[in-house]
């Protein structure tokens, strides 16, 4: 592949383009990936001290997911509730059986359908309101939606189980578009900077995951009321959520964040008099302001990150396929036994916990290794050789079997290792695509770029989800 010279290139922090006189053809677009944190001419790139602005997007990674899983991880709270048996000597109503049976599908349906919505949403409202605006008012929405439900963690709802219910799936829309727009805003930010603060973003999403599967196994070893486990569930997530927007605010106020968030002027070609204006060292230090009041043009956006959609897509689509709807039927050879590991702890343990750490592995590795490239034709290959995971979880001891009765791997060890090369894999693959796209666009598409890639992840996300349910049938 042919490299322009240094010296024939104009860098922003967000992209590469070219004077007229390059000898390369305008349409090329392999963009070089040592040239994708370049920093901005003329002006000292400031060094990020203590890794602060690293660690402010890793923890806002961790307040994107974690108020979610813990509401989902409090699954014997909800039971509670909705078994109406809030009062010891109350029955179970027949009438409301069918929202304890199928609450967890309710949960699918009213946390999907809005994050697609408000996916959209914050694409048309890039260009504007402010991201400063999206950010701390989803926060706030959401640390108001967890308020309330500390307050009805003890009230008795016996008597009013459905319009508990009703409460609790609008806290769950409000609280999954909240969560959309935070998490969306946030890694369409880190378009701006080096690709390592994507990064950081992304593995403090499963550093999240991981934190939920953690709370899971400790409350089942420990707990004895699950009220009490539900409050400090709660408390725990709307505390998190009030650090993320203190740590939002001090974002700001760093230098090494200023440098990065300068604003970005529409790109064009500069002839050879011109002077770039474009990140020059008299633009202003900060903007966290829309620079148009026009939505960002969508298919330019499509057509560069089309390759990498497809990865983020299909990536999503095996995971969500397996993960959980799969991996959670598999059981212990030997739960005959009765013993702890192999009834109570073996799913927590083994799935929930061993694919959390697995993915925030492979997210992980991607801030020392980022191979294949944007444009490889490694990085499609090896997202789609991950589709052989699926019959490997169907040979493992899942249960209840109907048609597919041979189960191949007569050990627990094989869905232990093959849970771990699942969240591997995804981290590292899924990882590398979303940290790429907003560099091979223009800086001011670059947050509009992150938002695209957010909606990538939900479809592949709800195409594997959807799917899960036929392989279940095949099984």
């Amino acid at each position: 592949m042919a490299v322009v010279p240094e010296d024939t290139m104009y860098h922003t922090s967000n992209s590469t383009y070219r004077p007229t006189s390059s000898p390369l053809q305008d349409n090329q677009d392999t963009l070089p990936e040592k040239l994708l944190d370049r920093h901005i001419p003329g002006l000292p790139r400031p060094e990020d001290h203590f890794n602060g602005t690293y660690l402010i997007f890793f923890s806002m990674g961790i307040g994107s997911l974690l108020p979610w899983n813990f509401f989902i991880t409090a699954k014997e709270y909800w039971a509670f509730k909705f078994h109406n048996s809030s009062s010891p000597g109350s029955g179970r109503d027949p009438e409301d059986s069918d929202i304890l049976n199928y609450f967890e599908s309710y949960l699918a349906i009213a946390s999907t359908v809005p994050s697609l919505l408000c996916l959209v949403a914050n694409f048309l409202l890039v260009n504007r309101a402010p991201v400063h605006v999206r950010v701390l008012a989803s926060l706030t929405i959401m640390v108001a939606v967890f308020v309330v439900m500390i307050a009805l963690v003890k009230v008795d709802t016996s008597s009013w189980t459905r319009g508990f219910f009703i409460v609790t799936i609008v806290s769950v829309v409000i609280v999954s578009g909240s969560s959309t727009i935070f998490s969306s805003s946030i890694f369409g930010l880190t378009g701006f900077f080096p690709m390592r603060n994507a990064q950081a973003m992304i593995s403090g999403g499963a550093m999240g995951g991981t934190l939920s599967a953690v709370a899971l196994v400790v409350d089942l070893a420990v707990s004895r009321d699950v009220q009490e486990s539900a409050l400090a569930l709660f408390l725990v997530a709307a505390i998190f959520l009030g650090l993320c927007m203190g740590l939002y605010l001090l974002l700001s106020r760093l230098e090494y964040a200023r440098y990065y968030l300068r604003p970005a002027c529409p790109v064009h070609v500069f002839s050879g008099e011109e002077e770039p204006t474009q990140d020059s060292p008299n633009a202003p230090l900060l903007s966290l302001q829309p620079q148009e009041s026009h939505t960002p043009p969508l298919q330019p956006i499509l057509k560069k990150t089309a390759g990498l959609g497809f990865c983020i897509i299909y990536t999503f689509f095996i995971s969500g396929l397996i993960f959980p709807a799969i991996s959670t039927n598999i059981e212990s050879l030997h739960k005959a036994s009765g013993s702890p590991w192999t009834t109570k702890f073996f799913v927590p343990l083994t799935v929930f916990l061993l694919y959390s750490f697995a993915d925030l592995c492979g997210r992980q590795i991607t801030a020392w290794i980022q191979v294949p490239g944007p444009k490889s034709k490694v990085l499609p290959g090896l997202v789609l050789l991950r589709t052989c995971l699926i019959p490997l979880f169907m040979l493992c001891n899942y249960q209840p079997r109907s048609h597919l009765t041979t189960v191949l791997f007569q050990s627990d060890i094989y869905p232990m290792l093959f849970i771990c090369l699942l969240g591997l894999s995804h981290g590292y693959l899924s990882t590398l695509a979303l940290i790429y796209g907003p560099k091979i666009v223009p800086r001011e598409l670059a947050e509009a770029t992150g938002v695209v890639m957010s909606f990538y992840q939900m479809v592949g996300l709800v195409l594997g989800t959807s799917c899960s349910a036929v392989l279940e049938h095949l099984i």
